[in-house]
């Protein structure tokens, strides 16, 4: 198995706390930035099943809209509950003013 880059997005789609939802291969997937670095991240909560995009960046985590579950953005690891499943995150490479995010094939 071998991951494919995709351009998904340019730099200034994706401003400092904010979330933007993508869709890659049937996969629902959220670019996130905190800071100066970018993530990809599963766009689903583990818990609620619900996308995260509508949630908020809190530092490098991501909280889940419904009950407030957090994940850590470079891992996807659940930081608190009622969320205990991590979530996928995904490789993403930035090359010049474009995003570029790896999915399995």
């Amino acid at each position: 198995m071998t991951d494919n880059f995709v351009k998904v997005a340019l730099k200034s789609d994706v401003s400092k706390d904010t979330i933007k939802a993508v869709e890659i291969a049937g996969k629902h997937i959220a670019i996130c930035q905190s800071g100066e670095n970018y993530y990809a991240i599963s766009d689903i909560c583990s818990h609620a099943k619900v996308a995260l995009h509508n949630g908020q960046i809190v530092g490098e985590e991501i909280e889940c809209p419904k009950h407030g579950a957090r994940f850590d953005l470079k891992t996807g690891k659940a930081m608190c509950l009622p969320a205990v499943q991590p979530i996928a995150t995904y490789p993403l490479e930035v090359r010049g003013d474009e995003i570029w995010i790896a999915v399995a094939e």
